[in-house]
C-alpha cells in the first residue's frame, strides 16, 4: 500500500510541475490560433504522462532495457496523440472560423434587411405624401390653372414610375436572394447589350449634359441571360449618371483576358470614400452623398442587384477610385 501511495505521489508531483509550466506556455500563447492551443495542450498532456512514467520508473529502479521499452511505448503514443491533435485542431479551427464568418455574414444580412426596410419606407413615404397632396388638390379644385394641373399630372406620373421601378428592384432582389433566378444563357455580343443600355440611359444623361461614351470597337462575346446582363449594364450606367456632375463624361469599355470577359464603367463622380467601398454593393447602401438628393431616386438597390446578377453568371464585380471619379468593373467567365 505504501508503494502505491508513493507511485501516486511521484506521478502527481511530476504532472503538477509539467502542468504549471504548460499553463505558463498557454498564457504566453494567448491570442494564437486554436490549432496551436490544441497542439500545445496535447503536448503538455503527453509530457505530463511521460514525466510521471519516467519518475515512477526511476523510483522503481527499472533496468535500462525496461526503461527503453517504457519510453518507446510512451513515445509512440505521444506521436499518435500529437498527430491526431494537430489534425483535429485544424478542423476545429476551420469550423470556428466558418462559424465566425457565418455569424458575421448573418449580422451583415440582418443589418442590410433593417437598412432596406428603412430606406424603402423613406423612399415610399415621401412620394406617397406628395401624391396624396397633389391628388387632393386636384379633387378639391384647389388647383384649376391648366398649366399647374398639367404639371401636377406630370409629377404624379413621374412619381408613380419611380415607385414602380422601386417595386421592380425589390422583386428582382428577392428573386436573387431566394435563389429563384433562372437564367437562360445565350451567346450574344456584348456590344449589343451595351448599345441597348446606353440608348436607354442616354436621354437621362443628356438632360444633365452628361456624355456617355463607348470606347473601342472590338467587343467580346459573352454567354449569359440577355435581360439580366442588360440590367447589369443599365444599373451601372444609371448609378454613374446619378452621381456624375453636370457636363461630365461616363466611359464604358470592354475586353477579354485569357479566361474572363470584362466590362468597365468609369465616371467623373469625384471618387467614393474609402470607407464606403467595402459596402458599396450591400443592399440599401447609398453612402452619405445619397442621403440628400431626392431627385436621384432609387432605393439603394441597383448595385446590390448588379452583384447578385453578376454572381449568378459565375462572375464578380468590384469598384475602385480613379483620377477624378470611380470605375466599376464586371468580370464574367469567357465563352
Amino acid at each position: 500500500m505504501r508503494d502505491i501511495l508513493l507511485i501516486g505521489l511521484y506521478s502527481l508531483t511530476a504532472g503538477t510541475v509539467v502542468g504549471l509550466a504548460g499553463a505558463g506556455v498557454l498564457r504566453a500563447l494567448r491570442g494564437r490560433s486554436i490549432t496551436v492551443h490544441v497542439t500545445v495542450l496535447l503536448a503538455i498532456t503527453v509530457t505530463a504522462v511521460v514525466a510521471g512514467v519516467v519518475t515512477v520508473a526511476r523510483a522503481m529502479f527499472l533496468s535500462s532495457h525496461d526503461m527503453q521499452v517504457v519510453l518507446l511505448t510512451v513515445a509512440a503514443s505521444a506521436v499518435v496523440s500529437l498527430t491526431l491533435g494537430i489534425v483535429f485542431g485544424r478542423r476545429l479551427a476551420a469550423a470556428a472560423m466558418w462559424a465566425a464568418e457565418a455569424r458575421d455574414r448573418e449580422r451583415r444580412m440582418e443589418a442590410g434587411r433593417r437598412d432596406l426596410v428603412a430606406w424603402v419606407s423613406h423612399d415610399l413615404r415621401t412620394p406617397l405624401a406628395g401624391l396624396r397632396a397633389m391628388t387632393e388638390a386636384l379633387q378639391d379644385g384647389v388647383v384649376t390653372d391648366p398649366v399647374t394641373v398639367g404639371e401636377y399630372h406630370r409629377r404624379i406620373g413621374a412619381e408613380t414610375d419611380r415607385m414602380s421601378g422601386l417595386v421592380d428592384d425589390l422583386f428582382e432582389l428577392s428573386r436573387i436572394h431566394a435563389g429563384a433566378l433562372r437564367l437562360t444563357p445565350t451567346v450574344l455580343p456584348l456590344a449589343d447589350v451595351v448599345s441597348d443600355a446606353v440608348a436607354a440611359v442616354r436621354p437621362i444623361a443628356a438632360d444633365r449634359g452628361i456624355r456617355v461614351v463607348a470606347v473601342g470597337d472590338r467587343w467580346p462575346i459573352v454567354s449569359g441571360g440577355a435581360a439580366e446582363l442588360n440590367r447589369v449594364v443599365s444599373n451601372l450606367l444609371t448609378n454613374s449618371v446619378r452621381y456624375t456632375p453636370m457636363n461630365g463624361v461616363i466611359q464604358i469599355e470592354a475586353g477579354q483576358d485569357t479566361r474572363e470577359v470584362w466590362l468597365a464603367v468609369s465616371d467623373s463622380c469625384g471618387g467614393i470614400p474609402e470607407e464606403d467601398l467595402p459596402r458599396l454593393f450591400d443592399v440599401a447602401f447609398r453612402g452619405t452623398r445619397a442621403r440628400t438628393p431626392e431627385t436621384a431616386g432609387g432605393g439603394g438597390l441597383g448595385l446590390a442587384i448588379v452583384r447578385g446578377l453578376v454572381e449568378a453568371h459565375g462572375g464578380r464585380v468590384n469598384a475602385g477610385n480613379i483620377a477624378g471619379g470611380c470605375r466599376f468593373e464586371v468580370r464574367l467567365p469567357a465563352t
